[in-house]
């Protein structure tokens, strides 16, 4: 019970440690990664051996999701921004919806196949739990950042 009280706090704190000037991408990612550990173990109350078996799969799940939205979404979007949707042709428009929307099903399928391997090692109420968990972390990071800007 404890740990979910002071788990919150450790959040906030580090979190503004994070945003500070001086601070390089790597670290800053290094610092919200290891912050996302610690809040997904909390929220799952992983053992270490199910740790063992869960971090391998979801590691191995976010860097390909990362790979997708920056190697493959990002640019989309950019040069959709460039031109601007109203300046491209019908034909132009549709070559790049078709190709968010690949995107977007290989996301989809990725999901899935993180789901379908997890179910065995978590359970399908944690599996959600996971879902939430993942959602609560970026909210609270969202909520950090706003907090930092405003």
């Amino acid at each position: 019970m404890k740990m979910k009280l002071i788990l919150p706090l450790l959040l906030v704190f580090s979190l503004g440690a994070f945003a500070q000037d001086g601070k390089d991408k790597k670290e800053k990612w290094a610092q919200i990664k290891a912050l996302k550990v610690s809040f997904l173990t909390t929220e799952l109350k992983l053992t270490s051996e199910e740790s063992e078996k869960f971090w391998p799969i979801y590691n191995a799940y976010e860097e390909k999701q990362f790979k997708i939205k920056h190697d493959k979404m990002r640019p989309l979007i950019k040069k959709i921004d460039e031109i601007g949707p109203d300046k491209m042709s019908e034909k132009d428009a549709l070559s790049y919806l078709d190709q968010l929307e690949d995107a977007d099903e290989e996301l989809f399928n990725l999901r899935k196949k993180l789901v379908t391997d997890m179910k065995p090692l978590l359970g399908p109420a944690r599996v959600l739990k996971l879902k939430k968990a993942e959602e609560d972390f970026n909210k609270k990071l969202l909520s950090k950042y706003k907090d930092k800007k405003g």
